[in-house]
């Protein structure tokens, strides 16, 4: 079943609209001379750990560390954990243990389990 023209186009425009409202409301609710509150500061120094944390455990749900098959992970988690205590660069510290884990997977651990 395919939608129509208007269909398509209220769609978009719903689109458009829940984005926009997404991104313009915070500065609408706590504008740049007035200062935001304790909990808003708060959240904004805690919530970046939490979401880090949330998504590496969604990665890991599915690694099984008793086989061969979490093996990729664990080592691309330690060329991690040890490219950002060395260069303290998070783009650096994603993008070779995202690099080095496609490798490894991709060619080392290619017919593992």
């Amino acid at each position: 079943m395919t939608m129509t023209t208007a269909q398509s186009v209220l769609t978009i425009l719903a689109v458009v609209l829940g984005t926009m409202t997404t991104r313009f409301l915070p500065f609408l609710i706590f504008p740049e001379a007035k200062t935001p509150p304790r909990y808003i500061t708060y959240l904004s120094t805690v919530l970046p750990y939490a979401v880090i944390g949330l998504l590496v455990v969604y990665c890991l749900k599915d690694a099984v560390f008793s086989s061969l098959h979490g093996l990729p992970e664990g080592i691309a988690i330690s060329l991690i954990f040890f490219l950002h205590k060395w260069k303290k660069n998070t783009l650096l510290s994603i993008g070779g243990g995202t690099i080095f884990y496609m490798f490894l997977v991709q060619t080392i651990f290619r017919g593992s389990p």
